[in-house]
């Protein structure tokens, strides 16, 4: 069992936190590599997250705005995804995967369209 465990955790420096349970994180790579990949991933994560309360943003004004009209949130929805696909550029997909039918069934629910 430990064996397993020393094998799953390899290039990873063991870090004790309060109340003695041990968290492993990433050992640091000669020649910076490690800070640029990780630079990378925070800054994905910030995007992301960005993304994530603009979504909830414009969700939110569509369904809750009572002087909004569908030309005004149809806009506002075109809007988003072109700021969603600057911010991440070639993931048009997963956009139209992930956030297309949520805005289009609440725009069908918010003006009874269909």
């Amino acid at each position: 069992m430990a064996i397993a465990a020393q094998q799953r955790n390899r290039g990873q420096h063991p870090i004790e936190s309060i109340g003695g349970s041990v968290e492993f994180r990433p050992a640091e790579q000669p020649g910076g590599e490690n800070n640029s990949n990780s630079d990378e991933r925070a800054d994905e994560a910030r995007r992301l997250r960005r993304l994530q309360i603009m979504m909830s943003m414009v969700m939110s004004v569509i369904s809750q705005d009572p002087g909004l009209t569908l030309e005004e949130a149809s806009e506002m929805a075109a809007n988003a995804r072109r700021a969603a696909l600057a911010m991440f550029p070639d993931k048009e997909l997963a956009y139209d995967i992930l956030y297309r039918p949520r805005l289009q069934r609440l725009m069908n629910e918010r003006f009874r369209l269909q």
